[in-house]
């Protein structure tokens, strides 16, 4: 079958297209044949051996962290789907890759995908929509009249997770371009600050958690608008210790990674603040709600670009440039 691989870690990590063998499963597993491939900054960021030491694959690797498409065989556990059921999921921390012909799904990863949803709008999902989860209900427990900021609300972990927010029963504050004003604000975001305009650490106080989605400094002046005994949570880093141990890495590597984050966790511990790094995990339970939210149309997704399968690399280098509104998906079949 055919597959977007890359055969090494690094700056050069030959990303094209490769012949590779159909997979085979193990009892608790299922074939897909993918019908459509979400992409997500982590798909750029796992050739460069960013997290090597994390998730574990094979050379040549297949890409892709998300997809929807049609079951075509099960192992022998597996008792929840069927061939011919249509699921969608997130298999990015499995080792294996969803820009593919056919790709090999866990069965605790999947869920049945949403009737009202198409396969390119099923795929654009898992990943935004389990991170977002995780963070705000998990992790940050966020309850209704709380005041939660979301950075380039515009996105793809930005127009899943202000919709998530709202239908918790947040208040949601935001970033954006001039030209995003309003695509955000149709989301629920209460509170935009246009970043052409405006510093958001100048405009926005009294916030009771964080989602960061931002690289660079803007987890260490979030800091400032939070209120004492405020929460952040970081999806792109620094690491931090407290992960290295959930994913029982060595000694070395829990070292490491509490040094990296030494700086922010001193700054947050100072303003009566906490931080601490989110590395989403796939689960088919927690997508199953998500689609709940998704057939009652409480949350929609947002779409900016749709790229052929011959153009997966193309669709990779597009969302690199960061300036997608929304969520970038590979049309499979």
């Amino acid at each position: 079958m055919k597959a977007l691989t890359f055969k090494r870690y690094g700056k050069s990590p030959e990303i094209g297209f490769t012949d590779v063998p159909r997979p085979t499963l193990k009892p608790d597993e299922m074939l897909v044949q993918v019908h459509a491939a979400g992409v997500n900054p982590i798909d750029n960021m796992i050739p460069t051996g960013l997290f090597k030491a994390v998730v574990k694959f094979e050379f040549p690797a297949t890409l892709g962290s998300d997809l929807a498409g049609v079951v075509t065989e099960v192992g022998s556990r597996v008792t929840r789907f069927k061939p011919g059921d249509a699921v969608f999921a997130s298999i990015f921390d499995l080792g294996t890759g969803s820009i593919a012909e056919f790709a090999v799904v866990p069965e605790g990863a999947a869920a049945l995908k949403p009737a009202n949803l198409d396969f390119v709008q099923a795929a654009s999902i898992p990943m935004v929509g389990l991170t977002s989860w995780q963070a705000l209900k998990e992790r940050l427990k966020l309850q209704a009249g709380q005041k939660v900021f979301i950075p380039a609300g515009s996105g793809g972990i930005g127009t899943f997770a202000i919709q998530l927010a709202k239908h918790l029963g947040a208040k949601v504050g935001t970033t954006t371009s001039t030209g995003n004003v309003e695509l955000v604000r149709s989301l629920g975001a209460d509170e935009i600050v246009d970043y052409k305009k405006q510093e958001f650490e100048n405009v926005l106080r009294g916030y009771d958690a964080v989602l960061g989605t931002v690289r660079g400094d803007a987890m260490e002046k979030s800091v400032g608008i939070l209120k004492s005994r405020g929460a952040m949570v970081s999806l792109v880093g620094p690491l931090d210790a407290a992960f290295a141990r959930a994913r029982r890495l060595n000694f070395v590597l829990t070292f490491v990674f509490a040094m990296m984050s030494r700086k922010i966790k001193r700054l947050a511990k100072t303003q009566g603040v906490t931080y601490s790094f989110l590395f989403a995990r796939p689960d088919g339970n927690q997508l199953a709600e998500i689609g709940e939210l998704l057939k009652a149309e409480r949350i929609r997704p947002v779409i900016d670009k749709v790229f052929p399968f011959e153009q997966a690399k193309e669709a990779l280098e597009y969302l690199a440039q960061g300036r997608s509104r929304g969520k970038v998906v590979v049309k499979v079949r």
